[in-house]
């Protein structure tokens, strides 16, 4: 149990008592629910000396971002390096080469393609590989399975900031405003309200009002 009043909270522990103060002060006056303030119990264990993650963090771009946006026919993957289509399989690509190519058909709206090339990955799926199968997965209207996407990236990488947002678009479409503003609680934490990720989401979240 979380004393807020005696001794050394875990929020102040790992931010401090003023950044803990303010955390307070957030989770009051946005009358965050126990759950959710006991999701930002567990983000502040990650160090206050990591930032919030971005794409450097996983090796290459995160979505829009990624220059080399060529594609191939399906059952191909394009490789970078030699600058040729190669078959699709298993070894031929690295798999933060697999992870960039299945980007660049997310840009192409070849989503299942993109879920099909993720598959091809050697090892299991990292936080970007699992953003990149929410996003996929949330475009084809499979809400609930691309939510739980987000959530393991989530598991992997708390202070991932553009999959936090992510996870809020996907509550926003299903009706979850709650749930979307609780990310929202999040994204102020680990980058305040003027990062893209924070005015994104929270345009999600009005106009989901607004229908």
């Amino acid at each position: 149990m979380v004393s807020l009043r005696r001794g050394v909270s875990p929020v102040s522990a790992k931010l401090g008592d003023a950044q803990a103060a303010d955390l307070m002060s957030t989770i009051i006056l946005r009358g965050t629910s126990c759950a959710m303030f006991a999701a930002l119990i567990a983000l502040a264990s990650v160090p206050a000396a990591s930032p919030a993650f971005s794409v450097a963090n996983f090796g290459s771009t995160e979505l829009g971002g990624l220059t080399d946006l060529t594609t191939c026919e399906p059952q191909m993957v394009w490789d970078r390096e030699s600058g040729v289509c190669v078959e699709a399989r298993k070894g031929a690509l690295s798999d933060n080469a697999v992870t960039d190519y299945a980007l660049a058909l997310i840009e192409a709206e070849r989503f299942e393609e993109a879920l099909a090339t993720l598959d091809l990955r050697a090892g299991t799926d990292d936080a970007r590989a699992l953003n990149y199968r929410g996003f996929a997965t949330r475009k084809l209207g499979r809400l609930d399975e691309s939510i739980g996407h987000y959530l393991k990236a989530i598991s992997i990488a708390p202070r991932y900031a553009e999959v936090r947002e992510y996870l809020g678009e996907a509550y926003v479409a299903q009706g979850r405003l709650d749930l979307a503003e609780q990310q929202l609680v999040v994204l102020e934490t680990l980058c305040g309200t003027t990062c893209e990720e924070y005015s994104e989401l929270a345009q999600a979240i009005a106009a989901g009002r607004a229908r």
